[in-house]
């Protein structure tokens, strides 16, 4: 049945969910994890797929009805593919997407599809095997590039989007081959800044590539032309002038898009997270446990929304980076 829209105190209607479905992942990214990993959750402790699309089905009757599928690396939970298709098949799942590293994809790109995925994001954040190499700590990318193609091969899935990690002294040297790959494949390849959500808890500023020196770099060889941003977008999509591709630049730290964020997320193990920089989170998986009506789970649901930080505190005196990572979040 449909409820009432989920709104916060600040007035947003939220409409978009990401849910993390495992905290494992078979990269070990600068950016993200130490080189030596980090403790994985029990089993037991993972919302199970019944849960995750109890959880999806209740907040879809609330309005939100686009919902990304994240990890950790989303394709090592097992059997994937079928909790994908048990969302795809709720009625008020709208758009249905999947951030992934690509290691996996070429082995479940058809059985993603077969699902009802709807689009696709690929990390990739170099496009040099021994840079690659560098950043992720595994030797991929032969076998990453192979997954985007073979997803690629199947043209309902649209749009495809390579994201890479934007870092000072790395990725000004990217920058030139992933505008002449947006240009000569048909994905749109986005740079997103550092945030301070690494395994390290080592970010500064002064790590921080902004999207402007980035677009700065490519407008100089490529001309660019800005498109409109769509509501709720978090990136600024470009198209080369000549019409060849799309490029696309997401700012949290240098331009914050907090202002209309309709995003909420879900962890592996069960928590609500209003904001990727929470210092707080809302038990789900307990209530759910213990036998929760889907009236007691909306109302936990709806007071804690109602709390949703107005921004995030990146570039303010004072910021305290949260206690998980992104990969113990969720992209």
């Amino acid at each position: 049945m449909a409820r009432e829209p989920l709104r916060d105190g600040h007035g947003r209607a939220i409409g978009d969910l990401r849910v993390s479905v495992t905290d494992r992942c078979n990269f070990r990214c600068q950016y993200c994890m130490p080189a030596e990993g980090l403790p994985w959750l029990e089993r037991e402790a993972i919302l199970h797929f019944e849960e995750i699309e109890r959880l999806v089905a209740l907040l879809g009757s609330m309005g939100v009805h686009d919902i990304r599928l994240t990890g950790g690396e989303p394709l090592v939970r097992r059997e994937f593919p079928k909790l994908v298709a048990r969302l795809a098949a709720l009625e008020d799942v709208h758009d249905l997407s999947v951030t992934t590293n690509g290691f996996l994809l070429e082995r479940d790109a058809a059985a993603l599809v077969e699902a009802g995925v709807d689009r696709v994001n690929v990390s990739i954040d170099s496009l040099q095997r021994d840079r690659f190499y560098e950043m992720t700590r595994r030797d991929a990318l032969p076998q990453v590039l192979r997954g985007l193609e073979a997803l690629g091969a199947h043209p309902q899935v649209h749009p495809i989007k390579v994201n890479a990690v934007a870092l000072r002294d790395f990725t000004e040297d990217e920058a030139i081959p992933f505008a002449d790959f947006a240009r000569r494949h048909p994905y749109e390849v986005r740079f997103i800044e550092f945030m301070p959500l690494d395994g390290d808890h080592a970010w500064s500023r002064d790590q921080v590539l902004t999207g402007d020196e980035l677009r700065a770099i490519i407008h100089a060889r490529w001309p660019l032309e800005p498109e409109p941003r769509e509501p709720h977008a978090t990136a600024r999509v470009f198209r080369f002038a000549d019409g060849q591709g799309r490029i696309g630049f997401i700012n949290p730290v240098s331009e914050p898009f907090c202002g209309d964020c309709n995003r909420i997320r879900l962890t592996a193990d069960g928590t609500l997270r209003t904001c990727l920089f929470s210092l707080n989170e809302t038990d789900l998986r307990g209530p759910l446990r213990a036998g929760a009506s889907d009236d007691d789970l909306e109302q936990i649901l709806r007071d804690a929304v109602w709390r949703k930080e107005l921004k995030h505190h990146v570039n303010d005196p004072g910021f305290v980076q949260p206690t998980r990572t992104m990969s113990a979040i969720g992209g």
